[in-house]
């Protein structure tokens, strides 16, 4: 029951972390809206689009991964139930390669960023400053966001490793 009792636990986390997501696609939202109701210069015209783009996706990104997380617990408890081991085997292979993909996302955001900060530093236009900034602040999000999920599935999958797979088969 251990090994049910982390797994759920590790689920209903991600399932509250992907909640900023939301919070952050909400915030994005509203500055299109504010933007698009009270910009009065070219740079703020140029943000509407940006910024609702970047809240649509934020928005995405969150909703898909809460409903992931939230349907995780149900079938977590089922898969436990009829083979713990192998239950624990694929959560093993799971959290390991969940580690690997951040070390991707780890190395591609921080190039992103230094490609939109080149676009500010280089193109002067409104629009491409405006997508420029804006893409800067949603990868910080997505940056700040995944980070505390890659330390949790890390302690996770530390944790994972711990549990007495055999002891949880005789219970």
């Amino acid at each position: 029951m251990e090994l049910l009792k982390l797994a759920t636990e590790w689920a209903k986390a991600e399932a509250f972390s992907t909640r900023f997501f939301i919070f952050f696609a909400i915030l994005f939202l509203i500055a299109s809206i504010g933007f698009w109701q009270l910009g009065k210069t070219d740079l703020a015209k140029a943000y509407i689009i940006p910024t609702l783009v970047a809240g649509l996706l934020l928005m995405t990104i969150g909703l898909g991964l809460f409903y992931t997380n939230k349907s995780r617990i149900t079938q977590f408890e089922k898969a436990f139930n009829t083979d713990a081991s192998a239950f624990y085997q694929s959560e093993i292979e799971r959290s390991e390669s969940t580690l690997k993909e951040y070390t991707v996302v780890f190395k591609v955001i921080p190039i992103l960023i230094i490609v939109a900060a080149l676009i500010i530093l280089f193109i002067s236009t409104p629009t491409w400053r405006a997508i420029g900034i804006t893409t800067i602040a949603m990868l910080i999000v997505i940056l700040l966001v995944d980070g505390t999920a890659h330390s949790r599935i890390e302690a996770y999958h530390k944790e994972l490793k711990l549990v007495d797979i055999k002891n949880e088969i005789k219970k």
